[in-house]
């Protein structure tokens, strides 16, 4: 991710020939690869920084050789659209990206998995299957401007597929803890929180310790402390196994015994994995809910208090339905 301040844009504003057509259909891959965003027709966005700086000039010296004609600006927006707006075009962007990246690694972690196909068989083409998929993460990654939850996700199933590859266990494998022993520590995930961290950031509290510590990080790697344990992240304590997100892993490995944290896990389950396994009718809600909360609060900490509030909400729903 490069650095870059939310407040201030690079503006592309541009005007094309409508012939030849060749040449609108190449400036607008070309703004889509670099990750730019359109406000308005014929005028893209980016945040300001010297590689999109660099990508922009790029691509006005090609409309200017096309025979067309345009200018790149910097810009704060002050009425009209705001930046929270011009964040959520770009989320909206790279989300679609790595869903489209996660349901093909689901699909293939599922067929590794389940025994259909042996990942390290020749015949299967497991490196060049995976390699498939990490190029596409780390060209999606390079215009992922501010690190979307998803990527997280991905970063996390391929971190599972490559483990299947090379025959070691999953990187949350370790044997259950006793619950006893985790009080008074400080648990650590990755920044820019959302439906997994959330979930599992709320079972700690409900069910752990109470007045649990989070810390939040950046990068998918954390060496910790002598008092943390790792969540929902690269070789962490507690992360994805299989097919599992990381809220299910730890009601496993906890060995948590609620009725009401079975459904709980199902909703958490699709819409951290995208894989419409369970399909709860409470899903797509829950999920607007929480996507709203992301887009409101950008401080993981608000992110944190107003998520735990969700969870405890649905939680006393599901604990005044029968027993399954």
């Amino acid at each position: 991710m490069i650095s870059v301040d939310p407040r201030k844009w690079l503006l592309l504003i541009h005007q094309i020939p409508p012939k030849p057509n060749a040449l609108r259909v190449k400036i607008w891959r070309r703004l889509q690869q670099v990750g730019a965003v359109a406000i308005k027709q014929s005028v893209y966005v980016m945040p300001l920084s010297e590689q999109s700086r660099e990508d922009f000039s790029w691509t006005l010296k090609e409309i200017l050789e096309g025979g067309g004609d345009g200018s790149i600006s910097e810009a704060r927006f002050v009425e009209g659209l705001s930046d929270e707006q011009i964040l959520s075009l770009f989320h909206n962007a790279r989300k679609l990206d790595y869903e489209r990246l996660i349901q093909d690694a689901n699909a293939l972690l599922s067929d590794w998995s389940s025994g259909g196909s042996d990942p390290r068989d020749p015949a299967t083409k497991g490196p060049a299957q995976l390699s498939r998929l990490q190029r596409r993460i780390d060209d999606i990654a390079a215009i992922d401007f501010f690190e979307i939850p998803e990527r997280a996700t991905a970063e996390l199933l391929l971190k599972e597929l490559a483990n299947l590859l090379s025959g070691q266990p999953s990187a949350g494998s370790q044997a259950g803890a006793v619950v006893g022993d985790l009080t008074g520590k400080t648990w650590v995930t990755r920044d820019n929180i959302f439906i997994d961290r959330i979930a599992c950031a709320w079972l700690i509290r409900r069910f752990v310790d109470q007045k649990a510590d989070f810390k939040f990080v950046r990068g998918p790697q954390f060496s910790p402390k002598p008092n943390e344990i790792r969540f929902d992240m690269f070789d962490g304590e507690y992360t994805h196994e299989g097919d599992r997100c990381t809220f299910e892993v730890m009601i496993q490995h906890l060995q948590i015994q609620d009725h009401a944290l079975g459904p709980l896990a199902e909703v958490i389950h699709d819409i951290d994995l995208k894989d419409e396994k369970y399909a709860r009718r409470e899903t797509e809600g829950f999920k607007a809910l929480l996507t709203g909360l992301v887009a409101a609060h950008l401080d993981d900490d608000e992110r944190l208090i107003e998520g735990l509030r969700l969870f405890d909400n649905l939680y006393a729903y599901y604990r005044r339905q029968k027993r399954g």
